[in-house]
């Protein structure tokens, strides 16, 4: 029976006891992370982990990183901060107004060698196939780690918005590393409830550099 991991998260994020708990998230990209921020931050004392060593040039590592940077800083200086993140209300995603925790940045290394280690022997492999799975888990991994070092009571990343990449995996990695790291992985399609619609609307809103090809050199072949 197939999973709705849409529904997952939302019975999470009902339990009160949720509100205010760490949440390192994995982004591979300001647009991919836009809905996931204003859909978690009135939740969450999030975390961003920008590690992508699959992107390359490294000029182009270097503008999505910018960009998630400067949508960071935007998010925040939009929202109200309470002292008490027990009474956090909701931010209107109409008006943008309410309250929310603030996000923090944390980056990781730029390691393409990685990447071009785990691509030997895969670099045939079609757009969302064997390769890709390879590379989720090495994001994932890191991610899990840092949630761990940081004491976060939860890691998940942005990369289940794209209707390009199939969220069950996605989810699957996640869980198996959480059952080897013991730090909890938060289920999520973030592509549900119109959640990549709304990525596209808060790129415009914000003006953010919205890619064309998923990040490594084998994406880019289209």
């Amino acid at each position: 029976m197939n999973r709705n991991y849409s529904k997952e998260l939302g019975n999470i994020l009902n339990d009160k006891t949720t509100r205010g708990k760490k949440l390192l998230l994995h982004s591979c990209c300001a647009p991919c992370s836009s809905y996931c921020l204003e859909y978690l931050r009135p939740f969450f004392a999030i975390t961003v982990f920008y590690y992508n060593p699959n992107i390359s040039p490294a000029a182009e590592y270097m503008k999505r990183k910018e960009e998630q940077q400067r949508l960071i800083g935007q998010m925040n200086r939009s929202i109200n901060q309470p002292a008490d993140r027990s009474i956090v209300q909701p931010v209107n995603r109409l008006s943008g107004e309410g309250d929310a925790f603030p996000i923090d940045y944390l980056e990781g290394d730029y390691e393409p060698e990685l990447f071009a280690q785990l691509s030997k022997g895969r670099e045939q492999c079609r757009e969302g196939g064997e390769r890709c799975f390879h590379c989720y888990r090495l994001r994932l991994e890191r991610s899990a780690q840092k949630a761990k070092e940081g004491a976060a009571d939860y890691f998940t990343t942005t990369l289940t918005i794209s209707p390009l990449k199939d969220a069950s995996k996605i989810n699957a990695i996640g869980e198996a590393i959480a059952t080897e790291t013991g730090v909890a992985f938060l289920p999520a399609d973030f592509k549900k409830r119109e959640g990549y619609k709304r990525s596209i609307e808060l790129s415009k809103e914000y003006g953010l550099y919205r890619q064309d090809f998923c990040g490594c050199v084998y994406s880019q072949r289209g």
